[in-house]
């Protein structure tokens, strides 16, 4: 077992969430994905290994996971939210040929956090970036 998916059952368990092999499951597969899946990605790749697990329990694990604050679900008009495994403070770059989504690290957004505060008197709660383009399977496409 990583040492992410002990702390974050850790957490379930600090919160007094019961921990159900399907929830177990859920989150080991968040944890190890790195293409921000949708409930029914999940679902998909799980159903083989729980044939009585439905659509509608994964989602509702999610949910439970967002609320501790182990998920963060990302939304985009009107497709399927995507969930990602909150690790550390990060960004998106989405493309826009295929939907992937790759994670990118630049602490340099915290002064921007700082200064927007300070110009507006707002007290910043949070931020989102994203950044919109081609991947480079998509631009080896189009390239041809």
């Amino acid at each position: 077992m990583t040492n992410q998916l002990k702390e974050a059952l850790d957490t379930l368990k600090e919160t007094g969430v019961r921990i159900t092999p399907q929830r177990h499951a859920i989150l080991e597969y968040l944890i190890n994905s790195m293409s921000h899946p949708t409930a029914d990605d999940i679902y998909k790749a799980l159903e083989g290994k729980f044939p009585n697990m439905s659509v509608a329990t994964v989602y509702n694990n999610l949910r439970v996971f967002r609320e501790v604050g182990l998920v963060k679900e990302l939304t985009y008009g009107d497709a399927s939210s995507r969930f990602d495994y909150i690790t550390s403070q990060h960004y998106h770059i989405i493309c826009e040929d295929c939907g992937k989504i790759v994670d990118f690290h630049y602490p340099g957004l915290d002064e921007v956090e700082h200064l927007a505060s300070h110009v507006t008197g707002f007290k910043v709660a949070h931020h989102r970036m994203e950044i919109y383009g081609a991947c480079p399977d998509c631009s080896a496409k189009t390239a041809h």
